[in-house]
């Protein structure tokens, strides 16, 4: 589709800003629904974040049920029961499939395009968009929103007022600003009255205090780890209090004891700044609203699957077994090689120690740092390095039934400038998807009942 102008003198219009995920199932739904459409996007394509998403595969949604979607958003999730009873995973695979787009599921529940390119999901939006007749209209950012008597009016861009019956606030969060998600939708939001959830970085790599220990480790990538967060010093971990089992958003497990914050079993790397991976992402949003409490500390099990009286019987055979070795052999079979010096130092031991010759305590203090390897959180890296925004439109304001702005007519909300965020998988593209097609259906019967009036009154 070739982006043009639209007839900014069609006051009977749909103008929907942001040609993301869900500005562009906005767009879509509201030109099947029959109404004019004209979609404004700032960079110069639509698509953008769709197209990295996913390491460019695009992970496009999940398998799980309805009901394991709504826990992972968290305290918001019963918001979207409307939006995923109107549209859910099925109905964005027909869509694709429509014109195109085969699927495949993936480890946990995650579904890409066959051909593992974002670039596929982009085009089938496009024809989608194409086969409504939906004006695209790229470099084209907009400025304020134009409201009358409680009513909204249409946008003010560049080009000055585009009229509107309805307008859709699609503009995406305030991350990865480089495809056009600055924050730029809050600011349309607020600036007619709606309240704005506090905006944090979700899904983002952790900054740790112990700069030095971390870049002696940079590049280290840990498989089958446990990373546990707690509201305490590094000094105030109690090892005995780290779950067996992942705790965290979305997950049907009782609260955590004490100091806890979020557990998850899985991949984490080590970083020049601190922690990053997918276990860490997932633990982040958790982190960084426990920061504003009082300070976080994180414990990696590089050893979860034995317990301390197993890691204490194994750690001695092997100090038997090889007790002419010195201490920096034994670690050569317990930790990838660009640990051993640095965790070595924390345990105190010499390297070159014969394994012999290792007292009690000492593997006592080998066995914590080998279970409990323990960092101070400074911070969340910068909200540009997160992959989803957390916080937004209040949807206190918002009607869950149509995504429509509770104090102002003919205004609508969806995707991630809403107050909706989840874990990785796939949920926060269906969540953008399923509230995009609802508030692209509620516009267009909008439009269409106030064009039915006399006057449109």
């Amino acid at each position: 589709m070739k982006s043009r102008e639209g007839d900014s003198g069609r006051k009977g219009q749909v103008v929907i800003i942001g040609a993301g995920a869900a500005g562009m199932l906005a767009a879509g739904r509201a030109a099947e629904a029959g109404a004019r459409v004209q979609l404004l996007e700032k960079m110069d394509q639509p698509g953008r974040k769709i197209l990295i998403s996913g390491k460019t595969r695009c992970n496009l949604t999940n398998t799980r049920t309805l009901s394991e979607f709504i826990a992972m958003y968290g305290p918001n999730g019963p918001f979207l029961h409307a939006a995923f009873h109107r549209f859910f995973r099925d109905d964005l695979l027909d869509i694709l499939r429509r014109y195109g787009v085969e699927t495949k599921a993936e480890r946990g529940g995650r579904i890409f395009p066959v051909s593992d390119r974002a670039a596929d999901v982009v085009g089938a939006l496009r024809r989608y968009l194409d086969d409504g007749g939906v004006q695209l209209v790229t470099q084209r950012r907009v400025f304020s929103l134009a409201v009358r008597d409680g009513k909204i009016a249409g946008v003010t861009t560049d080009r000055g007022l585009t009229p509107a019956a309805a307008v859709i606030v699609a503009a995406g969060g305030a991350t990865w600003p480089a495809t056009g998600s600055a924050g730029d939708g809050y600011e349309l939001a607020k600036a007619v009255g709606h309240r704005i959830e506090k905006l944090r970085p979700a899904l983002v790599p952790l900054i740790v205090k112990e700069i030095p220990r971390a870049k002696s480790m940079q590049g280290v990538s840990l498989r089958n780890v446990r990373l546990t967060a707690f509201r305490c010093r590094p000094d105030e971990i109690d090892p005995a209090t780290v779950p067996a089992h992942d705790v965290g958003r979305g997950l049907d497990r009782k609260k955590p004891r004490g100091p806890v914050i979020e557990s998850r079993f899985g991949e984490m790397m080590i970083t020049h700044f601190g922690i990053g991976g997918p276990v860490t992402l997932l633990i982040s949003l958790a982190v960084v609203d426990a920061l504003a409490q009082g300070p976080v500390s994180v414990a990696i099990d590089l050893k979860p699957a034995l317990d301390y009286p197993q890691l204490h019987a194994r750690l001695q055979r092997d100090l038997d077994a090889h007790g002419k070795r010195q201490f920096k052999g034994i670690l050569e079979g317990l930790l990838p090689r660009k640990m051993i010096e640095p965790l070595g130092a924390l345990t105190g031991i010499p390297l070159d120690k014969p394994a012999h010759q290792v007292t009690a305590a000492e593997r006592e203090k080998l066995a914590d740092v080998l279970k409990c390897l323990r960092f101070e959180v400074a911070g969340p890296l910068p909200m540009a390095a997160a992959i989803v925004t957390a916080g937004g439109v209040s949807l206190k304001e918002i009607d869950p039934r149509t995504m429509a702005s509770r104090l102002v007519q003919g205004l609508y909300f969806c995707g991630e400038v809403l107050d909706i965020d989840a874990d990785t998988g796939g949920f926060n593209l269906q969540a953008a998807f399923s509230t995009g097609y609802v508030a692209g259906e509620a516009a267009a019967a909008y439009v269409a009942a106030v064009e039915e009036r006399p006057h449109g009154n």
